[in-house]
């Protein structure tokens, strides 16, 4: 009896043990079927979300196709302004008609035509003289100012102090058409050089500041950082115009208030893609 009692207790014990591996496997395998229903559910998420984004962009594409966007633009910011204005128009059809000119220029024009839906301006202060045809304005990016000088600094030119020298001939900006033009202007009063200073040139646009030092015409100007990127240029490591550091506004003009294009376009400009066009040239994000 003992020993079919013991035979009994083993057989019972293997039963259990067969039946708890039984259940470890199907736990196992309950866990393995949730954890690809969950992967499952995730991709479906992820697809789904994706195809909302394109099946949102493809609506707005059509809704702005055979639209125009008029847009006022600062010379200086052409070249960063031009592939932005091209990556929305793409994506969403609507054509861009972008005028780019000095701040008084466009002023004049805005003033003149009544129409346009925004001033992408060189600061906040250049949106000031049309600020009645602006219902709102937002912060895009930094606008810094440099010392520019010819490639390999052969003056030695250390600051704006600097500008004052003898040996040493300055271009500037029209302070009465750019802003730079004015810091410039405001600069050199601030350093108290302003009756020191032997202008070669005076220009209309940011631009061609870094053209003239470029061409030998100048030692060095007062400019704006994205612009100081011209063969035969450099930027003076100084930190006297640190404090002259602007932002560049896209104002919404009243023309274009309830235009669902400038809705999208305000929108697009916000964005990571934009921001990202704009770092390429230098710019620096409003933090």
């Amino acid at each position: 009896m003992k020993t079919k009692k013991k035979f009994c207790m083993a057989a019972l014990c293997m039963g259990l043990v067969l039946a708890l591996t039984g259940c470890g496997s199907a736990a196992s395998d309950s866990s393995s079927a949730s954890a690809v229903s969950a992967a499952d559910s995730t991709a479906a998420s992820a697809a789904s979300s994706q195809a909302a984004s394109l099946q949102a962009a493809s609506e707005t594409a059509q809704e702005l196709t055979g639209q125009t966007l008029m847009i006022y633009c600062g010379a200086g910011m052409q070249e960063p302004f031009e592939e932005i204005a091209a990556a929305f128009s793409e994506a969403t059809g609507c054509e861009m008609n972008v005028t780019y000119a000095n701040a008084a220029q466009i002023q004049t024009q805005i003033t003149q035509s009544q129409e346009g839906a925004f001033f992408i301006a060189g600061s906040a202060d250049e949106v000031k003289p049309v600020e009645e045809y602006v219902v709102s304005s937002t912060d895009l990016v930094k606008h810094i100012p440099v010392l520019a000088v010819a490639e390999g600094n052969p003056k030695g030119i250390t600051g704006i102090a600097d500008l004052a020298r003898e040996d040493v001939t300055t271009v500037t900006g029209d302070a009465e058409a750019t802003p730079i033009g004015k810091i410039a202007q405001k600069a050199f009063q601030d350093f108290g050089v302003a009756d020191q200073v032997t202008l070669a040139a005076t220009t209309t646009t940011a631009p061609q500041l870094a053209t003239v030092i470029a061409l030998g015409e100048a030692d060095a100007a007062i400019i704006w950082k994205e612009n100081c990127n011209t063969e035969g240029v450099e930027v003076c490591q100084t930190t006297d115009l640190d404090a002259y550091v602007k932002t560049v506004p896209a104002a919404r003009l009243s023309f274009a208030a309830d235009d669902p294009a400038a809705d999208a376009f305000a929108e697009y400009l916000a964005g990571q893609e934009a921001a990202g066009i704009w770092a390429e040239y230098g710019y620096e994000q409003v933090q």
